[in-house]
């Protein structure tokens, strides 16, 4: 009886495995962003509040754990990542690690060699994945309009995201490359991404929640944009404006993301809500009043809730066997 209990729980293990999704990079990245807004608001009203540290290192732990069991999936399941590389949504969580390493730079800036390593390292990673995905895009023949959704959205998030960081190293050349071809890309997209929202069936449950992302690359777009001209102009204005109506899109129907169960894909809103929130606190620095400073604690507010909410369903669905199982 004990053998043959050893035998299934290896079995069950080795399933769980198999069916590890790459999305789970999106925990890390979800976290380490939940890292950097925390930063920036205790930044703005509590210097000496470090809540923000322990959260990145939790973020750190988390990527670590899931980075060593993708790599291990990889060496035993070459076949299943190839599947997920050819799938035309899980394709799009690849640059997940990358990202994180960036916001991992982002949030360890005062160690500037550490911050340095892991931005080159998320440079080398996010641009060859960038090209791949494009390249996958163009050529493979298997993808149609209904295919699209805005997980679309992160590999062009990524590029976006390297500008924060990489201005205050040193590499401002290379942070604007990244930061046009992101922009471009977005605007792209975007209309690709709406025409499929309007005029399409619904998205799947499981995929509703990725909505949240259509925030994400305007208020990234705010930081990387400040980070490299360091003033406001219209262009900065017409981002975060048009984050803020995005926010407010994705408010008035809370209702429809309340009636949806727990997926992995939940997390799609952490990392938009904690975009959204820098985007506020940076543009609160430069235009001080009531308006930004309210945002600011609406979504930080609403990030803590929503983050709290994800930990404890993921926790609990690693507690029940929920997660990691066949689609």
């Amino acid at each position: 009886m004990s053998t043959h209990m050893a035998s299934t729980a290896v079995t069950s293990a080795q399933s769980r495995l198999l069916h590890f999704p790459v999305s789970m990079f999106a925990i890390a990245m979800g976290l380490a962003g939940f890292a950097v807004a925390w930063k920036a608001v205790a930044a703005m009203w509590l210097p000496e509040l470090d809540i923000w540290r322990y959260i990145s290192w939790l973020a750190a732990a988390v990527f670590v754990v899931v980075l060593c069991l993708y790599l291990l999936k990889w060496l035993r399941y070459p076949a299943a990542v190839r599947e997920e590389i050819n799938h035309p949504v899980k394709l799009n969580f690849f640059p997940t690690m990358s990202i994180a390493m960036l916001l991992f730079a982002t949030v360890w800036m005062e160690y500037t060699l550490i911050a340095r390593v892991l931005w080159i390292a998320a440079l080398v990673i996010q641009l060859p994945l960038t090209l791949f995905v494009l390249s996958h895009w163009i050529y493979q023949p298997h993808y149609t309009h209904g295919h699209v959704n805005p997980s679309w959205f992160i590999p062009v998030v990524g590029n976006m995201v390297v500008p924060i960081t990489g201005v205050s190293l040193g590499y401002h050349e290379i942070s604007w490359f990244f930061f046009s071809v992101g922009l471009l890309f977005w605007l792209v997209l975007l209309t690709i991404v709406m025409q499929r929202l309007f005029f399409l069936e619904a998205l799947p449950a499981r995929l509703t929640p990725t909505l949240f992302i259509l925030m994400a690359p305007p208020a990234v777009g705010v930081v990387a944009y400040l980070a490299l001209n360091h003033e406001l102009d219209n262009f900065v204005r017409i981002l975060f404006y048009v984050t803020i109506f995005f926010a407010l899109l994705l408010f008035i129907n809370a209702w429809r993301f309340f009636q949806l169960p727990f997926f992995i894909s939940s997390w799609a809103y952490s990392f938009p809500l904690a975009a959204a929130t820098v985007a506020c606190v940076k543009m609160a620095h430069i235009m001080p009043g009531i308006f930004i400073h309210s945002l600011v604690v609406l979504l930080f507010g609403a990030l803590n809730i929503i983050i709290t909410w994800l930990l404890y369903k993921t926790l609990l669905a690693i507690r029940n066997r929920a997660i990691c199982q066949p689609e």
